[in-house]
């Protein structure tokens, strides 16, 4: 593993691919979120909703971008995070999550990020900015 603070513009980081969205992910997540709609975890329900089948939590999908960044906690924090749903996530579908740095000065770090499906359509797109620690001696 490289320092996330070598990086240059137009660098990306190591992407992570994801297990197949399972249900017990959507019905997990329903209850360490709070958010049970149906139309996750009930395929009848999603159906009446006039969806092909039960879909993630857009939340779920998003939160599932940190894992970009997990391996640098020890360089400096996620300080903001803004996200645009560009698509449904299906069970089964497998998402590879992508960030990009695009901008950078001594003290943060501005990636794009998106997350695509096996057919690499995106998922959701957005922005991460991480603050780099400031070292203490």
């Amino acid at each position: 593993m490289s320092a996330i603070t070598t990086l240059q513009k137009g660098d990306s980081l190591e992407p992570v691919t994801l297990e197949p969205v399972s249900r017990i992910d959507l019905i997990k997540y329903a209850g360490a979120s709070g958010d049970y709609n149906p139309i996750h975890t009930i395929d009848e329900e999603a159906e009446k909703a006039g969806l092909p089948g039960i879909i993630a939590h857009g939340m779920w999908t998003m939160g599932n971008l940190a894992k970009l960044f997990t391996l640098y906690y020890e360089e400096g924090f996620i300080q903001d995070y803004s996200i645009r749903f560009k698509g449904m996530v299906f069970l089964g579908d497998v998402l590879t999550l992508h960030a990009v740095l695009v901008e950078e000065d001594e003290h943060e770090m501005a990636f794009d990020v998106q997350a695509v499906n096996q057919n690499d359509e995106a998922v959701i797109k957005g922005k991460v900015l991480f603050s780099r620690k400031v070292p203490t001696y």
